[in-house]
C-alpha cells in the first residue's frame, strides 16, 4: 500500500489548516455532557472543522463517535469490522488517517497490541502491530513492574509516539515508545522515560505547531487505607527539540473535580490557547468534555 504520510510538511499542513479553521469558531462551553453511548470515553481528537472523534475503551463495540463539542450532539457513529480489545487513545494525521490505539493492557499479558489505521474518507482500514522491546514476561513476575499498559498516543513526523501507563503501586515512570505509522509488524523503540510522582498517564496530544506536548494523568489511592484519595492533572511540556517531548519544561494544571477527581483519559487541542479534556462517566459523574486553558 502506498504511504500517504509525510514528515515536516505534514506538521506544517496540520498547523495551517487547523489555525485557519478555528479563527471563526467560538469556544466550547466549560463543560459539555457527552451522549450516553460514550460513557467510557478513552480517546479524543479534534478535527479541522471543530468537531471531535471519540472512542470507548474495552467491553464496548468497535465504534467511532463524531460529536459537536459545542452542544454535545452526536453527529455520526462509525462501526469498524475489527475488535475492541481495549481501545485507549486516538490521533489524526494530515492525510486523513485516524489511528486507534488498541493497546490497553491492564494485566500486562497481551501479545496482540496494535493500532488500527482508518482513513476517514476512503474507509481504508489496516493495522500496525507492535511489541515492546523491553517486555520479556507476560506479565512480569512483580506487579510493581507492570508498566506495559498504554493509554496515550500522538502522531508526529511519520511515527506514532506511545506513553505507558504505570500501575498505581509502580514507580511512577511513564515510558516513551516510538512505532512507525505504517501497516505491518514492528518492534517499538524505547525512546525515553519520565517520573511523574503519584500520577499515571492516560492521554496525550501535541499542539498543531508541534511545540507543546500535553498529557492527562491521575491517581486513585486510599488514605489511611480507608478514604479514597484522587488527583487528576494535565502536564504541559514546552521547549523540547524534535520529538523529545518529555525533555521540555513542565507545567502542571489541576483538572476539574467535585469531591473526588474525575477519571480523565482524553485530551485534544482546541486552539493555540485552549484544550479539551474528557472524563469517563462514573457513578454520579457524567461523561463530559471540559475546556481548559493552557498554562502561561
Amino acid at each position: 500500500m502506498r504511504s500517504c504520510l509525510h514528515t515536516i510538511p505534514a506538521i506544517i499542513l496540520i498547523s495551517i489548516s487547523f489555525s485557519t479553521a478555528v479563527l471563526a469558531q467560538k469556544l466550547p462551553p466549560r463543560r459539555t455532557v457527552l451522549p450516553s453511548a460514550i460513557r467510557e470515553v478513552s480517546g479524543m481528537v479534534r478535527t479541522a472543522d471543530g468537531n471531535i472523534w471519540l472512542v470507548n475503551d474495552s467491553r464496548n463495540p468497535p465504534e467511532l463517535f463524531l460529536v459537536d463539542p459545542i452542544h454535545g450532539k452526536l453527529l455520526e457513529t462509525k462501526r469498524l469490522p475489527v475488535p475492541n480489545r481495549d481501545w485507549e487513545d486516538i490521533t489524526l494525521d494530515a492525510a486523513g488517517y485516524l489511528y486507534i490505539g488498541d493497546f490497553g493492557n491492564n494485566k500486562n499479558t497481551r501479545r496482540d497490541l496494535c493500532v488500527f489505521r482508518y482513513h476517514l474518507e476512503t474507509g481504508i482500514l489496516d493495522s500496525i502491530q507492535f511489541q515492546y522491546p523491553d517486555q520479556t514476561a507476560f506479565p512480569p513476575a512483580d506487579q510493581k513492574d507492570w508498566n506495559f499498559n498504554c493509554e496515550a498516543m500522538v502522531f508526529f513526523q511519520d511515527s506514532l509516539h506511545l506513553f505507558s501507563k504505570n500501575v498505581f503501586i509502580g514507580n511512577g515512570i511513564t515510558k516513551h515508545y516510538v512505532v512507525p505509522a505504517k501497516p505491518g509488524k514492528h518492534l517499538a523503540i524505547l525512546r525515553d522515560s519520565l517520573h511523574l510522582k503519584n500520577r499515571v498517564v492516560t492521554g496525550a496530544c501535541l499542539s498543531p505547531d508541534g511545540k507543546t506536548f500535553a498529557v492527562t494523568s491521575y491517581i486513585i489511592r486510599k488514605k489511611w487505607g480507608i478514604f479514597p484519595s484522587t488527583r487528576a492533572t494535565a502536564y504541559f511540556f514546552t521547549g523540547f527539540t524534535g520529538s523529545a517531548f518529555l525533555h521540555g519544561t513542565r507545567h502542571a494544571k489541576r483538572l476539574p473535580k467535585r469531591l473526588i477527581a474525575r477519571q480523565f483519559e482524553s485530551i485534544s487541542w482546541w486552539d493555540s490557547k485552549h484544550l479539551l479534556v474528557a472524563n469517563e462517566g462514573k457513578g454520579m459523574q457524567k461523561q463530559a468534555v471540559w475546556r481548559i486553558k493552557k498554562p502561561g
